[in-house]
């Protein structure tokens, strides 16, 4: 009876260490898998940094080129605009002089 007694807390004992084995078994991969989540977490948020700061730069980019080919059509339309008035211009100057000189002859 005493043996039987014993090999029953035996058996506890052993099923105790089991347990207690498979606890810290299961607390370690609990930990790691913790400790791997946390680094994908802080991948992920840096690559999500590096995509949002290549948007931007590549935004601003974009925002001065626009900026650039405005200026340069704005250019060429007073370029223009200057070129066009400057040969009415001189017209109106010829036709005023021509209008004054005809006057003198006139008189």
């Amino acid at each position: 009876m005493k043996k039987i007694i014993a090999e029953v807390f035996q058996a506890e004992d052993k099923v105790d260490a089991v347990l207690k084995e498979a606890r810290q078994r299961a607390a370690d991969i609990r930990r790691q898998a913790e400790s791997d989540a946390s680094e994908t977490v802080a991948e992920a948020r840096r690559q999500a940094r590096e995509v949002r700061q290549t948007s931007v730069e590549n935004a601003r980019e974009q925002a001065e080129q626009l900026r650039k080919e405005r200026l340069e059509q704005a250019q060429r339309e007073e370029d223009a605009l200057l070129e066009s008035s400057e040969g009415s211009t001189e017209g109106l100057v010829e036709q005023i002089c021509r209008i004054v000189l005809e006057a003198e002859y006139e008189e």
